[in-house]
């Protein structure tokens, strides 16, 4: 899928999990709600590091390019070390090392780390990095004609105030996990949710989504994942802008306001 429509389904996510928390007798506190949702739809660009034309690429600047040039050198490199006799010959890491479980779940995990770790500096970092790309997703047409400058400013400034929010008592520093030293340790999941949220948008288009590397399915330790091919479409076509963004901005809207108890 186009990142509008990756982003989007990473917001709607989250909300379903607050909605879903909420159901079960443990609501989010509003920041946690709001700020996961965010990081959730930034996260969900980010397994396109391995691709040097996508949306986050172009989300930092220089920056972004060469590290996405670097992942998809990096991910071809893992494809071609690993591939069985029966995976498709491949010129780049696109749709590789970053469309798998794993790669969520150690992205996700590192995430929580330096969360954990580094305390408010940490916190901010992922914050921002996030935020940003919640804005080149959610807010495409915006981000484009404006300046990255201002797209850098946005996203300071609101990884700032909402750090200052979640710092307050009852705010969700501490939401799911209460021990001490384990405050922010939830930041990973809307990372790791989003994207898991991607992969399987990826796994609904026309090529699939090896989501399972490195187990290996049909002989094939690369195999892409996804439904039956009369039931996929092309990234970009008018299933993804006219039927699926539409039904996620549906799905968001219940989930929040669900989790936010209005019904």
């Amino acid at each position: 899928m186009m990142g509008p429509a990756h982003s989007l389904s990473g917001a709607a996510a989250w909300l379903g999990v607050g909605a879903a928390a909420a159901a079960a007798g443990h609501p989010m506190p509003w920041p946690v709600l709001v700020v996961g949702a965010l990081i959730c739809a930034g996260a969900a660009l980010a397994p396109d590091l391995d691709h040097k034309s996508a949306t986050i690429s172009r989300a930092f600047g220089p920056v972004s390019r060469v590290l996405c040039e670097v992942v998809d050198k990096i991910s071809y490199a893992v494809y071609k070390a690993t591939r069985s006799p029966r995976d498709a010959r491949r010129t780049g890491g696109h749709r590789t090392l970053t469309h798998t479980w794993l790669w969520a779940v150690l992205i996700a995990g590192g995430s929580s780390a330096l969360a954990v770790t580094t305390d408010r500096w940490g916190v901010l970092a992922l914050l921002f990095v996030h935020l940003v790309l919640a804005v080149e997703g959610l807010l495409w047409r915006a981000a484009r004609m404006s300046s990255d400058i201002l797209v850098w400013l946005l996203g300071a400034t609101s990884a700032w105030i909402l750090a200052g929010v979640l710092d307050q008592p009852g705010n969700g520093a501490g939401w799911l996990f209460t021990a001490p030293g384990q405050e922010y340790l939830w930041l990973g999941l809307p990372i790791l949710l989003g994207a898991l949220v991607h992969d399987i948008g990826d796994a609904l288009t026309v090529s699939g989504c090896p989501i399972l590397w490195p187990i290996p399915i049909a002989g094939k330790r690369w195999y892409p994942i996804g439904p039956p091919k009369m039931m996929r479409f092309r990234a970009g076509s008018w299933v993804e802008l006219k039927v699926l963004m539409p039904v996620f901005m549906l799905l968001g809207g219940v989930g929040g306001a669900s989790a936010l108890g209005f019904f």
